[in-house]
Protein backbone atom coordinates (compact mmCIF):
# COMPACT_ATOMS: atom_id res chain seq x y z
CA UNK A 1 0.00 0.00 0.00
CA UNK A 2 1.29 3.73 -0.63
CA UNK A 3 0.95 4.12 3.32
CA UNK A 4 3.87 2.19 3.44
CA UNK A 5 6.10 5.00 2.01
CA UNK A 6 5.02 7.58 4.99
CA UNK A 7 6.97 6.33 7.90
CA UNK A 8 10.39 6.10 5.35
CA UNK A 9 9.31 9.74 3.42
CA UNK A 10 8.83 11.65 6.76
CA UNK A 11 11.97 10.27 8.84
CA UNK A 12 13.65 11.65 6.17
CA UNK A 13 11.77 14.98 6.09
CA UNK A 14 12.33 15.51 9.65
CA UNK A 15 16.03 13.87 10.25
CA UNK A 16 17.53 14.38 6.68
CA UNK A 17 18.08 18.03 6.85
CA UNK A 18 18.78 18.24 10.46
CA UNK A 19 21.33 15.61 10.05
CA UNK A 20 22.75 16.85 7.40
CA UNK A 21 22.73 20.98 8.49
CA UNK A 22 24.46 19.85 11.64
CA UNK A 23 27.15 18.20 9.42
CA UNK A 24 27.27 21.30 7.38
CA UNK A 25 27.85 23.22 10.48
CA UNK A 26 30.17 21.45 12.15
CA UNK A 27 32.88 21.44 9.34
CA UNK A 28 32.83 24.90 8.63
CA UNK A 29 33.21 25.47 12.40
CA UNK A 30 36.09 23.57 12.11
CA UNK A 31 37.61 25.28 9.89
CA UNK A 32 37.03 22.78 7.01
CA UNK A 33 35.02 24.78 4.26
CA UNK A 34 37.25 24.51 0.77
CA UNK A 35 35.40 26.38 -1.48
CA UNK A 36 36.01 29.88 0.87
CA UNK A 37 39.82 28.64 1.45
CA UNK A 38 39.36 26.26 4.80
CA UNK A 39 41.40 22.79 3.72
CA UNK A 40 42.29 21.91 6.79
CA UNK A 41 40.43 21.17 10.29
CA UNK A 42 41.39 23.91 12.54
CA UNK A 43 40.29 25.65 15.86
CA UNK A 44 40.66 29.09 14.82
CA UNK A 45 37.12 29.80 14.35
CA UNK A 46 36.58 29.17 18.01
CA UNK A 47 39.58 31.09 19.09
CA UNK A 48 37.81 33.71 16.93
CA UNK A 49 34.27 33.00 18.33
CA UNK A 50 36.17 33.61 21.97
CA UNK A 51 37.79 36.81 20.84
CA UNK A 52 34.15 38.51 20.18
CA UNK A 53 33.23 40.99 22.84
CA UNK A 54 30.39 39.96 25.21
CA UNK A 55 30.20 36.35 23.73
CA UNK A 56 29.72 34.85 27.12
CA UNK A 57 27.01 37.63 27.89
CA UNK A 58 25.36 36.73 25.21
CA UNK A 59 25.23 33.09 25.88
CA UNK A 60 23.89 33.10 28.97
CA UNK A 61 21.04 35.11 27.96
CA UNK A 62 20.46 32.81 25.68
CA UNK A 63 20.54 30.01 28.74
CA UNK A 64 18.66 32.07 30.99
CA UNK A 65 16.00 32.71 28.42
CA UNK A 66 15.59 29.70 27.30
CA UNK A 67 15.26 27.92 31.36
CA UNK A 68 12.85 30.91 32.52
CA UNK A 69 10.66 31.02 29.82
CA UNK A 70 10.22 27.09 30.09
CA UNK A 71 9.72 27.66 33.95
CA UNK A 72 7.12 30.44 34.12
CA UNK A 73 5.23 29.35 31.02
CA UNK A 74 4.91 25.78 32.55
CA UNK A 75 4.11 27.05 36.36
CA UNK A 76 1.31 29.04 35.28
CA UNK A 77 -0.24 26.38 32.86
CA UNK A 78 0.35 23.82 35.96
CA UNK A 79 -1.41 25.76 38.53
CA UNK A 80 -4.03 26.74 36.43
CA UNK A 81 -4.98 23.06 35.71
CA UNK A 82 -4.56 22.16 39.34
CA UNK A 83 -7.04 25.06 40.24
CA UNK A 84 -9.48 25.22 37.63
CA UNK A 85 -9.30 22.02 36.17
CA UNK A 86 -12.91 21.13 35.53
CA UNK A 87 -14.71 24.07 36.47
CA UNK A 88 -16.66 26.70 33.73
CA UNK A 89 -14.14 29.31 34.31
CA UNK A 90 -11.60 27.08 32.94
CA UNK A 91 -13.33 26.03 30.21
CA UNK A 92 -13.99 29.41 28.79
CA UNK A 93 -10.35 30.52 29.19
CA UNK A 94 -9.89 27.52 27.26
CA UNK A 95 -11.53 28.79 24.20
CA UNK A 96 -10.47 32.33 24.86
CA UNK A 97 -6.45 30.56 24.99
CA UNK A 98 -6.55 28.38 22.36
CA UNK A 99 -6.79 30.51 18.78
CA UNK A 100 -3.78 32.60 20.33
CA UNK A 101 -1.35 28.98 19.60
CA UNK A 102 -2.12 30.60 15.71
CA UNK A 103 -0.51 34.00 16.69
CA UNK A 104 2.88 34.28 14.95
CA UNK A 105 5.21 34.85 17.42
CA UNK A 106 6.77 37.82 15.86
CA UNK A 107 3.07 39.29 15.74
CA UNK A 108 2.76 38.94 19.46
CA UNK A 109 6.73 40.49 20.00
CA UNK A 110 5.65 43.62 17.97
CA UNK A 111 2.00 44.05 20.13
CA UNK A 112 3.80 43.65 23.26
CA UNK A 113 6.08 45.91 22.21
CA UNK A 114 3.67 48.72 21.29
CA UNK A 115 2.35 48.01 24.56
CA UNK A 116 4.78 48.40 27.36
CA UNK A 117 6.98 50.61 25.31
CA UNK A 118 7.54 54.38 27.20
CA UNK A 119 5.13 55.81 24.15
CA UNK A 120 3.00 52.69 24.10
CA UNK A 121 -0.54 52.35 25.00
CA UNK A 122 -0.01 51.78 28.69
CA UNK A 123 2.09 54.78 29.35
CA UNK A 124 -0.77 56.46 27.40
CA UNK A 125 -4.04 55.32 29.53
CA UNK A 126 -2.06 56.16 32.72
CA UNK A 127 -0.74 59.41 31.92
CA UNK A 128 -0.77 62.33 32.74
CA UNK A 129 -3.68 62.02 35.01
CA UNK A 130 -1.81 59.73 37.20
CA UNK A 131 1.80 59.69 36.16
CA UNK A 132 2.34 63.38 35.15
CA UNK A 133 4.53 62.44 32.14
CA UNK A 134 3.58 64.77 29.41
CA UNK A 135 6.27 62.88 27.09
CA UNK A 136 7.47 59.43 27.15
CA UNK A 137 9.88 58.78 29.90
CA UNK A 138 13.59 57.81 29.17
CA UNK A 139 13.39 54.18 30.60
CA UNK A 140 14.41 51.54 28.38
CA UNK A 141 11.76 48.99 28.68
CA UNK A 142 11.91 47.16 25.33
CA UNK A 143 15.81 45.81 24.31
CA UNK A 144 16.26 46.09 27.82
CA UNK A 145 19.61 44.36 29.18
CA UNK A 146 18.52 41.82 31.34
CA UNK A 147 16.12 40.46 28.32
CA UNK A 148 13.26 40.98 30.24
CA UNK A 149 10.72 42.24 27.83
CA UNK A 150 11.57 39.22 25.43
CA UNK A 151 11.33 36.66 28.09
CA UNK A 152 7.55 37.88 28.78
CA UNK A 153 6.99 38.00 25.44
CA UNK A 154 8.27 34.22 24.88
CA UNK A 155 6.02 33.34 27.94
CA UNK A 156 2.83 34.68 26.88
CA UNK A 157 3.11 32.77 23.53
CA UNK A 158 4.14 29.67 24.76
CA UNK A 159 1.57 29.36 27.46
CA UNK A 160 -0.97 28.55 24.73
CA UNK A 161 1.37 26.21 23.24
CA UNK A 162 2.15 24.01 26.52
CA UNK A 163 -2.01 24.20 27.71
CA UNK A 164 -2.74 22.79 24.98
CA UNK A 165 -0.15 20.03 25.06
CA UNK A 166 -1.42 19.30 28.49
CA UNK A 167 -4.93 19.13 27.81
CA UNK A 168 -4.15 16.58 25.27
CA UNK A 169 -2.68 14.67 27.84
CA UNK A 170 -5.33 14.98 30.82
CA UNK A 171 -7.74 12.74 29.86
CA UNK A 172 -5.09 10.19 29.93
CA UNK A 173 -4.15 10.77 33.47
CA UNK A 174 -7.38 10.20 34.55
CA UNK A 175 -7.66 13.39 37.09
CA UNK A 176 -11.39 13.26 38.32
CA UNK A 177 -11.02 10.20 39.75
CA UNK A 178 -7.55 10.48 41.55
CA UNK A 179 -8.79 13.80 42.34
CA UNK A 180 -11.47 12.36 44.28
CA UNK A 181 -9.49 9.99 45.74
CA UNK A 182 -7.09 12.75 47.28
CA UNK A 183 -10.06 14.25 48.20
CA UNK A 184 -10.76 11.37 50.09
CA UNK A 185 -7.56 11.71 52.10
CA UNK A 186 -8.61 15.10 53.17
CA UNK A 187 -5.52 17.43 50.21
CA UNK A 188 -7.09 20.36 48.85
CA UNK A 189 -7.95 20.48 44.94
CA UNK A 190 -4.36 22.04 44.17
CA UNK A 191 -2.32 19.88 46.52
CA UNK A 192 -4.36 16.57 45.03
CA UNK A 193 -3.66 17.50 41.86
CA UNK A 194 -0.15 18.06 42.31
CA UNK A 195 1.04 14.68 44.07
CA UNK A 196 -1.43 12.58 42.38
CA UNK A 197 -2.07 14.03 39.03
CA UNK A 198 0.53 16.18 37.50
CA UNK A 199 3.65 14.15 37.20
CA UNK A 200 1.58 12.04 34.67
CA UNK A 201 0.93 14.84 32.49
CA UNK A 202 3.89 15.85 32.63
CA UNK A 203 5.69 12.97 31.58
CA UNK A 204 3.97 13.10 28.53
CA UNK A 205 4.70 16.36 27.60
CA UNK A 206 8.05 16.31 28.84
CA UNK A 207 9.49 16.39 25.08
CA UNK A 208 7.07 19.72 24.31
CA UNK A 209 8.82 21.66 27.70
CA UNK A 210 12.30 20.54 26.09
CA UNK A 211 11.13 22.17 22.59
CA UNK A 212 10.18 24.97 24.60
CA UNK A 213 13.55 25.06 26.13
CA UNK A 214 15.26 24.99 22.80
CA UNK A 215 13.16 27.44 20.74
CA UNK A 216 13.74 30.33 23.81
CA UNK A 217 16.95 29.67 23.77
CA UNK A 218 17.79 30.35 20.42
CA UNK A 219 15.24 32.12 19.26
CA UNK A 220 15.78 35.12 16.75
CA UNK A 221 12.90 37.21 15.53
CA UNK A 222 11.11 37.92 19.06
CA UNK A 223 14.87 38.29 20.22
CA UNK A 224 15.42 41.23 17.42
CA UNK A 225 12.06 42.48 18.37
CA UNK A 226 11.99 42.80 22.07
CA UNK A 227 15.68 41.26 23.24
CA UNK A 228 18.92 43.20 24.53
CA UNK A 229 21.25 44.62 21.72
CA UNK A 230 24.37 45.45 23.80
CA UNK A 231 25.53 42.72 23.28
CA UNK A 232 22.12 40.79 21.63
CA UNK A 233 21.28 37.12 22.17
CA UNK A 234 24.01 34.92 20.96
CA UNK A 235 21.34 33.79 18.22
CA UNK A 236 21.00 37.38 17.02
CA UNK A 237 24.66 37.39 16.47
CA UNK A 238 25.00 34.41 14.63
CA UNK A 239 22.46 35.49 12.07
CA UNK A 240 24.50 39.22 11.61
CA UNK A 241 27.82 37.21 11.40
CA UNK A 242 26.07 34.72 8.93
CA UNK A 243 24.98 37.62 6.69
CA UNK A 244 28.11 39.12 7.01
CA UNK A 245 29.29 40.23 2.71
CA UNK A 246 32.71 38.88 3.99
CA UNK A 247 32.63 34.88 3.14
CA UNK A 248 34.87 34.35 5.89
CA UNK A 249 32.63 35.40 8.75
CA UNK A 250 30.41 31.88 7.87
CA UNK A 251 33.69 30.06 10.05
CA UNK A 252 33.03 32.51 12.75
CA UNK A 253 29.24 31.73 12.15
CA UNK A 254 29.14 28.12 12.24
CA UNK A 255 31.62 27.91 15.38
CA UNK A 256 29.12 30.26 17.37
CA UNK A 257 26.32 27.68 15.92
CA UNK A 258 28.14 24.65 17.83
CA UNK A 259 28.19 27.08 21.08
CA UNK A 260 24.67 27.80 20.39
CA UNK A 261 23.83 23.72 20.36
CA UNK A 262 26.23 23.69 23.57
CA UNK A 263 24.31 26.34 25.31
CA UNK A 264 21.16 24.95 24.47
CA UNK A 265 22.26 21.40 25.81
CA UNK A 266 23.47 23.29 29.22
CA UNK A 267 20.24 24.95 29.40
CA UNK A 268 18.43 21.00 28.66
CA UNK A 269 20.59 19.62 31.33
CA UNK A 270 20.02 22.52 33.68
CA UNK A 271 15.99 21.55 33.43
CA UNK A 272 16.95 17.97 34.15
CA UNK A 273 17.76 19.39 37.32
CA UNK A 274 15.44 20.98 38.13
CA UNK A 275 12.95 18.13 37.27
CA UNK A 276 14.79 15.92 39.54
CA UNK A 277 14.66 18.80 42.14
CA UNK A 278 11.22 19.35 41.84
CA UNK A 279 10.46 15.89 42.32
CA UNK A 280 12.15 15.12 45.72
CA UNK A 281 10.63 18.45 46.48
CA UNK A 282 7.21 17.40 46.14
CA UNK A 283 8.08 13.72 47.72
CA UNK A 284 9.06 15.42 50.66
CA UNK A 285 6.08 17.59 51.10
CA UNK A 286 3.97 14.27 49.93
CA UNK A 287 5.53 12.53 52.74
CA UNK A 288 5.26 14.93 55.16
CA UNK A 289 1.15 15.26 54.85
CA UNK A 290 1.07 18.56 53.41
CA UNK A 291 -2.72 19.23 52.44
CA UNK A 292 -2.86 22.56 51.31
CA UNK A 293 -6.76 22.68 52.14
CA UNK A 294 -6.87 26.85 51.88
CA UNK A 295 -5.35 27.16 48.19
CA UNK A 296 -8.07 29.45 46.41
CA UNK A 297 -5.78 32.62 46.76
CA UNK A 298 -2.96 30.27 44.76
CA UNK A 299 -5.49 29.39 42.73
CA UNK A 300 -7.17 32.96 41.83
CA UNK A 301 -3.36 33.72 41.34
CA UNK A 302 -3.14 31.27 38.62
CA UNK A 303 -6.48 32.17 37.18
CA UNK A 304 -5.15 36.26 36.76
CA UNK A 305 -1.91 34.93 35.69
CA UNK A 306 -3.64 32.48 32.85
CA UNK A 307 -6.06 35.37 31.92
CA UNK A 308 -3.05 37.97 31.96
CA UNK A 309 -1.37 36.54 29.30
CA UNK A 310 -4.46 36.04 26.93
CA UNK A 311 -5.49 40.03 27.60
CA UNK A 312 -1.75 41.29 26.87
CA UNK A 313 -1.65 38.86 23.45
CA UNK A 314 -5.29 40.34 22.38
CA UNK A 315 -4.54 43.41 23.46
CA UNK A 316 -1.07 43.35 21.28
CA UNK A 317 -2.68 42.54 17.86
CA UNK A 318 -5.87 45.41 18.80
CA UNK A 319 -2.92 47.74 19.25
CA UNK A 320 -1.26 46.46 16.16
CA UNK A 321 -4.57 46.92 14.01
CA UNK A 322 -4.70 50.51 15.63
CA UNK A 323 -1.14 52.06 14.59
CA UNK A 324 -2.06 50.51 11.35
CA UNK A 325 -4.86 53.26 10.53
CA UNK A 326 -3.94 55.96 12.83
CA UNK A 327 -2.92 59.65 11.42
CA UNK A 328 -1.73 62.10 14.02
CA UNK A 329 -1.19 60.58 17.44
CA UNK A 330 0.95 62.23 19.51
CA UNK A 331 1.70 61.53 23.07
CA UNK A 332 0.22 61.25 26.11
CA UNK A 333 -3.37 60.79 23.58
CA UNK A 334 -4.80 57.58 25.05
CA UNK A 335 -6.66 57.96 20.93
CA UNK A 336 -4.93 58.98 18.14
CA UNK A 337 -6.66 62.40 16.40
CA UNK A 338 -7.72 61.18 13.54
CA UNK A 339 -7.79 58.02 11.26
CA UNK A 340 -6.29 56.80 7.60
CA UNK A 341 -5.79 54.11 5.34
CA UNK A 342 -2.69 56.02 3.75
CA UNK A 343 -0.35 53.74 5.40
CA UNK A 344 -2.44 50.29 3.90
CA UNK A 345 -2.43 52.22 0.46
CA UNK A 346 0.95 53.21 1.16
CA UNK A 347 2.38 49.25 1.61
CA UNK A 348 -0.10 47.69 -0.32
CA UNK A 349 1.89 47.69 -3.75
CA UNK A 350 5.21 46.47 -1.62
CA UNK A 351 3.25 43.51 0.24
CA UNK A 352 1.78 41.38 -3.09
CA UNK A 353 4.86 39.76 -3.44
CA UNK A 354 6.06 39.05 0.04
CA UNK A 355 2.47 38.26 0.62
CA UNK A 356 2.55 35.48 -2.71
CA UNK A 357 5.45 33.94 -1.15
CA UNK A 358 4.44 33.66 2.19
CA UNK A 359 1.06 31.65 0.71
CA UNK A 360 2.85 29.45 -1.67
CA UNK A 361 5.24 28.31 1.25
CA UNK A 362 3.20 27.79 3.59
CA UNK A 363 0.19 26.46 1.41
CA UNK A 364 2.83 23.95 -0.20
CA UNK A 365 4.23 22.79 3.27
CA UNK A 366 0.81 21.97 4.73
CA UNK A 367 -0.41 19.84 2.35
CA UNK A 368 2.56 18.06 1.87
CA UNK A 369 3.14 17.67 5.63
CA UNK A 370 -0.79 17.03 5.90
CA UNK A 371 -0.40 13.83 3.29
CA UNK A 372 2.60 12.61 4.84
CA UNK A 373 0.62 12.27 8.32
CA UNK A 374 -1.77 10.53 6.66
CA UNK A 375 -0.05 8.25 5.11
CA UNK A 376 2.02 7.29 8.55
CA UNK A 377 -1.16 7.56 10.46
CA UNK A 378 -2.65 5.17 8.08
CA UNK A 379 0.47 2.78 8.14
CA UNK A 380 0.42 2.64 12.06
CA UNK A 381 -3.47 1.50 11.64
CA UNK A 382 -2.55 -1.23 9.16
CA UNK A 383 1.14 -2.60 11.23
CA UNK A 384 -1.08 -2.13 14.23
CA UNK A 385 1.90 -0.45 16.34
CA UNK A 386 3.55 3.03 16.06
CA UNK A 387 5.89 3.51 13.39
CA UNK A 388 6.98 7.08 14.13
CA UNK A 389 9.07 7.37 17.40
CA UNK A 390 7.97 10.98 19.21
CA UNK A 391 11.81 12.09 20.10
CA UNK A 392 11.98 11.82 16.28
CA UNK A 393 8.91 13.58 15.77
CA UNK A 394 10.59 16.49 18.47
CA UNK A 395 13.77 16.45 16.80
CA UNK A 396 13.72 19.49 14.36
CA UNK A 397 12.22 21.38 18.13
CA UNK A 398 14.53 20.37 19.99
CA UNK A 399 17.78 21.06 17.89
CA UNK A 400 18.23 24.87 18.07
CA UNK A 401 17.51 26.64 14.29
CA UNK A 402 20.63 28.10 13.81
CA UNK A 403 22.86 24.76 14.73
CA UNK A 404 21.46 23.22 11.29
CA UNK A 405 20.40 26.08 9.19
CA UNK A 406 23.25 27.56 8.83
CA UNK A 407 25.02 24.00 7.62
CA UNK A 408 21.67 23.67 5.23
CA UNK A 409 22.29 27.22 3.64
CA UNK A 410 25.68 26.23 2.76
CA UNK A 411 24.85 23.17 1.69
CA UNK A 412 22.12 24.36 -0.86
CA UNK A 413 25.40 26.92 -1.81
CA UNK A 414 27.86 23.88 -2.42
CA UNK A 415 25.04 21.95 -4.55
CA UNK A 416 24.98 24.94 -6.58
CA UNK A 417 20.92 24.86 -5.76
CA UNK A 418 19.75 28.59 -6.19
CA UNK A 419 17.24 30.12 -3.48
CA UNK A 420 13.83 28.89 -4.90
CA UNK A 421 10.51 27.71 -3.68
CA UNK A 422 11.47 24.25 -3.94
CA UNK A 423 13.95 24.63 -0.96
CA UNK A 424 11.93 26.88 1.00
CA UNK A 425 9.01 24.16 1.13
CA UNK A 426 11.52 21.86 2.13
CA UNK A 427 12.52 24.02 4.91
CA UNK A 428 9.44 24.87 5.84
CA UNK A 429 7.90 21.08 6.35
CA UNK A 430 10.84 20.25 8.61
CA UNK A 431 9.12 22.33 10.85
CA UNK A 432 5.31 22.06 9.52
CA UNK A 433 5.14 18.32 9.86
CA UNK A 434 5.95 17.81 13.21
CA UNK A 435 3.29 20.26 14.62
CA UNK A 436 0.74 18.46 12.10
CA UNK A 437 1.53 15.35 13.05
CA UNK A 438 1.24 15.52 16.75
CA UNK A 439 -2.25 17.67 16.27
CA UNK A 440 -3.62 14.90 13.89
CA UNK A 441 -2.27 11.93 15.92
CA UNK A 442 -4.90 12.26 19.08
CA UNK A 443 -7.83 12.62 16.87
CA UNK A 444 -6.78 9.98 14.64
CA UNK A 445 -6.16 7.28 17.33
CA UNK A 446 -9.37 8.17 19.35
CA UNK A 447 -11.50 7.50 16.33
CA UNK A 448 -14.27 4.12 16.88
CA UNK A 449 -12.95 1.72 15.74
CA UNK A 450 -16.29 0.14 15.17
CA UNK A 451 -17.21 2.28 12.32
CA UNK A 452 -14.75 0.22 10.21
CA UNK A 453 -15.17 -2.81 11.20
CA UNK A 454 -18.87 -1.87 9.87
CA UNK A 455 -17.60 -1.05 6.70
CA UNK A 456 -14.92 -4.39 6.72
CA UNK A 457 -18.41 -6.40 7.54
CA UNK A 458 -20.49 -4.92 4.63
CA UNK A 459 -17.45 -5.44 2.13
CA UNK A 460 -15.08 -2.71 2.00
CA UNK A 461 -11.56 -3.04 2.01
CA UNK A 462 -9.11 -1.18 4.03
CA UNK A 463 -8.67 1.61 1.39
CA UNK A 464 -12.16 2.44 0.60
CA UNK A 465 -13.10 2.40 4.47
CA UNK A 466 -10.22 4.93 4.80
CA UNK A 467 -11.35 7.37 2.18
CA UNK A 468 -15.19 6.85 2.50
CA UNK A 469 -15.68 6.41 6.14
CA UNK A 470 -12.81 7.05 8.36
CA UNK A 471 -11.19 10.74 6.32
CA UNK A 472 -14.66 11.89 6.09
CA UNK A 473 -15.56 11.61 10.15
CA UNK A 474 -12.13 13.10 10.69
CA UNK A 475 -12.60 16.12 8.19
CA UNK A 476 -12.88 18.65 10.59
CA UNK A 477 -9.44 17.04 13.12
CA UNK A 478 -7.25 16.94 9.46
CA UNK A 479 -8.25 20.65 8.51
CA UNK A 480 -7.11 21.72 12.34
CA UNK A 481 -4.02 20.03 11.78
CA UNK A 482 -3.41 21.58 8.50
CA UNK A 483 -4.24 25.25 9.94
CA UNK A 484 -1.70 24.79 12.64
CA UNK A 485 0.60 23.81 10.19
CA UNK A 486 -0.31 26.76 8.06
CA UNK A 487 0.18 28.86 11.14
CA UNK A 488 3.24 27.48 11.69
CA UNK A 489 4.48 28.02 8.18
CA UNK A 490 3.35 31.92 8.29
CA UNK A 491 5.08 32.32 11.51
CA UNK A 492 8.78 30.91 10.00
CA UNK A 493 11.79 33.46 10.05
CA UNK A 494 14.66 32.07 10.28
CA UNK A 495 14.57 29.00 7.63
CA UNK A 496 12.89 32.03 5.37
CA UNK A 497 15.72 34.45 5.93
CA UNK A 498 18.93 32.09 5.56
CA UNK A 499 17.53 29.39 2.91
CA UNK A 500 15.50 32.15 1.14
CA UNK A 501 18.97 34.21 0.93
CA UNK A 502 17.03 37.49 0.97
CA UNK A 503 15.58 36.74 -2.67
CA UNK A 504 12.40 35.18 -1.24
CA UNK A 505 10.57 37.55 1.23
CA UNK A 506 7.55 36.52 3.20
CA UNK A 507 5.38 38.75 5.37
CA UNK A 508 7.14 37.37 8.70
CA UNK A 509 10.82 38.71 7.37
CA UNK A 510 9.52 41.98 5.95
CA UNK A 511 7.72 42.85 9.41
CA UNK A 512 10.89 41.86 11.56
CA UNK A 513 12.93 44.08 9.09
CA UNK A 514 11.18 46.87 9.58
CA UNK A 515 11.49 46.72 13.63
CA UNK A 516 14.75 48.72 13.55
CA UNK A 517 13.10 51.42 11.39
CA UNK A 518 10.53 52.41 14.26
CA UNK A 519 7.72 53.20 12.21
CA UNK A 520 4.69 52.15 14.06
CA UNK A 521 2.02 52.40 11.17
CA UNK A 522 4.37 50.28 8.67
CA UNK A 523 4.98 47.95 11.48
CA UNK A 524 1.68 47.70 12.37
CA UNK A 525 0.55 47.24 9.09
CA UNK A 526 2.85 43.97 8.68
CA UNK A 527 2.19 42.46 12.15
CA UNK A 528 -1.33 42.86 11.91
CA UNK A 529 -1.55 41.10 8.02
CA UNK A 530 0.68 38.33 9.73
CA UNK A 531 -1.70 37.67 12.97
CA UNK A 532 -4.53 38.06 10.51
CA UNK A 533 -3.39 34.79 8.37
CA UNK A 534 -3.15 31.69 10.42
CA UNK A 535 -7.03 32.82 11.39
CA UNK A 536 -7.38 32.40 7.91
CA UNK A 537 -6.41 28.92 7.91
CA UNK A 538 -8.34 28.05 10.86
CA UNK A 539 -11.76 29.80 9.29
CA UNK A 540 -11.27 27.37 6.23
CA UNK A 541 -11.27 24.45 8.97
CA UNK A 542 -14.16 25.76 10.49
CA UNK A 543 -16.31 26.68 7.03
CA UNK A 544 -15.74 23.43 5.02
CA UNK A 545 -16.75 20.91 7.55
CA UNK A 546 -19.84 22.83 8.64
CA UNK A 547 -20.58 23.50 4.61
CA UNK A 548 -20.12 20.02 3.45
CA UNK A 549 -21.56 18.19 6.37
CA UNK A 550 -24.75 20.43 7.57
CA UNK A 551 -26.71 17.35 6.47
CA UNK A 552 -24.94 15.11 9.16
CA UNK A 553 -25.66 15.94 12.47
CA UNK A 554 -23.53 12.74 13.93
CA UNK A 555 -20.64 14.57 12.22
CA UNK A 556 -20.78 18.59 13.48
CA UNK A 557 -18.93 17.88 16.92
Amino acid sequence: MLSRLGPPLTLAVLAGPVLAGLAGTLLPAFGYLPALGGEALTLDPFRQLLAQPGIWHSALLSLTAGVATAAAALAIVMLFLAGWAGTPAFSRLQHLISPLLSVPHAAAAFGLAFLIAPSGIAARLISPWLTGWERPPDVLIVNDPAGLAMMAGLVVKEIPFLLLISLAALPQADPFRRRRLAASLGYGRMAGFLFGTWPAIYRQIRLAVFAVIAFSSSVVDVAIILGPTRPATLAVRLVGWMNDPELTMRFLACAGAVLQLGVTAAALALWIGLEHAGAWLRDRAAAGGLRLRRDRPAALGALAAMTASAIVVLAGLATLALWSVVGLWQFPDALPAAFTLRSWEAALPRIAAPLGTTLAVATAATLAATALALLCLAEEDRAGRRRIALALVYLPLIVPQVAFLFGLQLLFGLTGAAPGLPALVLTHLVFVMPYVLLSLSDPWRAFDRRYEAVAHGLGHGRASTLMRIKLPMLMRAVLVAAAVGFAVSIGQYLPTLLVGAGRLPTITTEAVALASGGNRRVIGVYAFLQAVLPFLGFAVATAVPALLLRRFRAMRA
